[in-house]
């Protein structure tokens, strides 16, 4: 039997999960190798606006910084550890020490087996909006399966398995298919990345949205994270993101592809305070790409102590989720740190 959520936004879905893991019924006690779980096995989920993604009622709060060099790192194809590890320095305890990641999405969207799958499938969906067959596949069973004893061939094996794609009524439905389904570390940002992915599409194909599906078959909540799930606040007046990702695949591409080349430079051991002003500059960049840039410069000066740098950079963010969201993860970094602008954060 499926477990079946559905709402306006991920952060109304996310609210509804955790009241099915409060209330216990049909949550199953469940070993893993990183511990006991309590899961939802076949949970259903449906966000009718893809757009607004983000769940902000997640104690702690989510790092959006990280949120958006990783979405860099999927749609420019990159498998490489050191783009992400930049932003969470403790990536390499959960996803192996690199340098480059055997899971990588991005990597094996858009290069694996020289196949670029993101172009092929709006090909094919710009061609033939009628097709069924536009499937995004991620799972490698000659690489990914389990060894014969059961234990992972990798450290970092792939929960998002593939992706469907389908026109109906001239909006772009999307299904993501999830074998092992994190609540409190990867449900938030899978509903970031692979909605992004969706507005991205539907802006190549000239569309609107339709609803954003996600199967879960393990849905879990590890018992270690549990305290901070079940304290996390519901916040009704989340403010709505106005921004869109939906540009033409030639404007959308090269956008992502400068983003890649600022972040690339303002991660860089030796970066001075000017040279990270500089890159925060983008007045012709479209609207959605400066926000998330400007961002990613406040935390990167964040992370180096120019508290100025990154005050200052956030006053140019027009999208006020952004502004709030960003608010939320400066208040979680002071309170952990006090004393110090950077000390390591827990993975997401």
């Amino acid at each position: 039997m499926f477990s079946l959520f559905e709402g306006p936004t991920a952060d109304y879905v996310w609210q509804q999960v955790v009241a099915k893991f409060r209330a216990e019924d049909g949550v199953l006690v469940q070993p893993s190798r990183g511990g006991d779980t309590r899961e939802i096995l076949h949970a259903a989920i449906t966000i009718d606006d893809p757009r607004q993604r983000w769940v902000a009622s997640r104690r702690s709060p989510l790092n959006i910084a990280f949120a958006f060099a990783e979405l860099v790192w999927i749609m420019t194809g990159r498998n490489d550890l050191a783009f992400l590890q930049a932003w969470n320095t403790r990536l390499p305890d959960y996803v192996g020490k690199g340098p480059k990641l055997h899971g990588a999405y991005g990597y094996r969207l858009r290069q694996k087996g020289g196949v670029d799958q993101l172009t092929r499938a709006y090909q094919a969906l710009n061609s033939n909006p009628n097709t069924r067959q536009a499937v995004l596949q991620i799972w490698d069973s000659s690489v990914d399966l389990p060894q014969s004893d059961g234990s992972p061939v990798s450290q970092d094996v792939p929960c998002n398995v593939f992706s469907l794609l389908k026109v109906r009524a001239g909006k772009l439905e999307w299904l993501q298919a999830i074998r092992s389904n994190d609540l409190y570390l990867g449900v938030p940002y899978d509903f970031v990345h692979f909605t992004s992915l969706q507005e991205v599409m539907a802006g190549w194909l000239g569309i609107d949205c339709g609803a954003y599906h996600q199967v879960s078959d393990s849905l879990h909540i590890y018992a270690r994270d549990e305290e901070r799930v079940f304290a996390s606040a519901l916040h009704s007046d989340l403010p709505s993101s106005t921004d869109t990702l939906a540009h033409s695949k030639v404007s959308s591409e090269a956008a992502f592809k400068e983003l890649e080349r600022r972040i690339e430079r303002m991660i860089v051991p030796d970066l001075l305070r000017d040279q990270l002003v500089r890159i925060s500059a983008w007045d012709e960049g479209p609207l959605a790409f400066r926000n998330m840039l400007v961002v990613l410069v406040s935390e990167a000066a964040r992370r180096r102590g120019w508290l100025d740098i990154s005050d200052r950079a956030m006053t140019n963010c027009t999208n006020p989720l952004y502004s709030e969201l960003w608010r939320r993860w400066l208040d979680r970094m002071q309170a952990a740190f006090p004393s110090e602008p950077w000390n390591g954060e827990p993975l997401r």
